[in-house]
């Protein structure tokens, strides 16, 4: 009795991801200008009082410390005195008393350095705490310029391109980065505004000359008198003509959803994900690939249109690159994390780890020539990948153990 041989797995992963951002482990201590420009400031000002009370403490031990012998000599007679611990009433040979009373005296001065320098200390740390501060909110106002190029540039983000830093104030170095910044934005908004009117042209102008041919070729294949030959051949040019809209579509398609999202609206990923398998069920019940998953309710913000293509491009690849018999194609959504998750995994050829990349750009395959496929145009993954970006979201995939993919677009909430 023969065995069935146990699939074949999959390729081992990259443990490196290229496009994954590094984030620090604690950003809260990550070395901006302002703090490190507040500890040069505090540090500077730290290190000159140090200098200045230690120059202080030695001028003020040093006049002290000058004549430490007493100025006078006890000759006889009794001294009191609480300070210097000498009971009343004890007579002492006069170069004990002397004795005495130099120790004393030293000590008082010894106590009134000490007294000195603790209280110094203190001013000191006082000071160097208002230093810090000080610094820390010079810093922030000789930086304020900084901060406004910051905020113009992540509207900019956002594709309002007509936003300006418009710095005010003297023409110094951050006053040119401004006015460099300026330039570079109305360059980069002419550049956005002719490839939109290039978009809305060639729109337009493909899209017009393949509807009137699909048109043409479809009143020819109505025609019930028209030879078998000829109504192969239309059949043929429509099918031509059906994949060449397409590849207009996805054309401009991907160049619009390479912008960020203006106008946004509440989104059910599980109704995005539904209506796309509405959509290709028919293709996965001629193909006989099974159809399962469990779609959780995930809401984002965002075009319906747009999040839907992503659905439908994901779930047409796995559906079409799936195994011949048994296969299946699993759609899960959920919210986790804050954050929206599509994923779709399915059955099918083992792919090797190091062509997943490859596989988000246009008009590659794998293992495909370009043009050597009837399974589409190539542009599927590379749509789903830049509408995505468009939404501040990214996708991934990884092979599955056993062959086909896991497709995961996360979205933030």
């Amino acid at each position: 009795m023969a065995t069935t041989p146990a699939p074949p797995k999959a390729p081992p992963k990259p443990t490196w991801k290229p496009g994954a951002p590094v984030e620090p482990p604690f950003p809260w201590l990550r070395p901006t200008i302002r703090i490190r420009l507040t500890l040069l400031y505090g540090g500077m000002f730290l290190i000159a009082g140090i200098l200045l009370l230690s120059i202080i403490y030695l001028l003020a031990a040093q006049a002290l410390n000058v004549g430490s012998e007493l100025p006078f000599k006890i000759v006889e007679g009794t001294v009191s005195s609480n300070t210097c611990n000498i009971p009343d009433g004890t007579k002492l040979p006069a170069s004990e008393l002397n004795d005495v009373l130099s120790k004393c005296v030293n000590d008082q001065r010894q106590h009134a350095l000490d007294v000195l320098l603790s209280r110094s200390l203190m001013a000191l740390l006082g000071l160097a705490i208002i230093a810090f501060a000080f610094g820390y909110a010079m810093a922030g106002r000789v930086l304020s310029p900084l901060g406004r190029i910051t905020r113009t540039a992540r509207r900019v983000a956002g594709t309002d391109l007509s936003r300006r830093i418009e710095l005010d104030g003297p023409d110094d170095e951050l006053k040119e980065l401004s006015d460099t910044f300026d330039e570079m934005l109305d360059r980069l908004e002419r550049a956005f505004t002719a490839q939109q009117r290039f978009v809305g042209n060639a729109s337009h102008e493909l899209r017009t000359p393949l509807a009137i041919n699909r048109t043409l070729l479809e009143v020819h294949l109505s025609d019930p008198g028209a030879p078998v030959e000829l109504q192969q051949l239309g059949k043929t040019l429509l099918a031509t003509n059906e994949r060449s809209e397409q590849l207009v579509e996805g054309l401009l398609l991907l160049a619009r959803s390479d912008n960020q999202i203006v106008e946004r609206k509440p989104v059910d990923l599980a109704e995005v994900a539904s209506q796309a398998l509405d959509q290709a069920r028919a293709e996965a019940d001629e193909k006989g690939v099974e159809i399962r998953g469990e779609r959780k309710e995930a809401v984002v913000q965002g075009n319906g249109v747009l999040l839907e293509r992503i659905a439908l491009n994901l779930v047409q690849n796995a559906i079409r690159y799936n195994v011949p018999e048994g296969g299946w194609v699993e759609v899960d959504t959920e919210a986790q994390h804050g954050q929206a998750v599509l994923v779709v995994a399915n059955t099918g050829p083992v792919v090797p780890a190091y062509e997943i990349d490859n596989l988000f750009e246009p008009f590659r395959r794998l293992r495909t020539e370009r043009t050597g496929s009837d399974k589409g145009v190539g542009l599927g993954l590379s749509i789903a990948r830049s509408v995505a970006r468009a939404h501040g979201g990214r996708i991934a995939a990884e092979p599955r153990e056993g062959g086909g993919l896991v497709m995961r677009v996360t979205l933030p909430i």
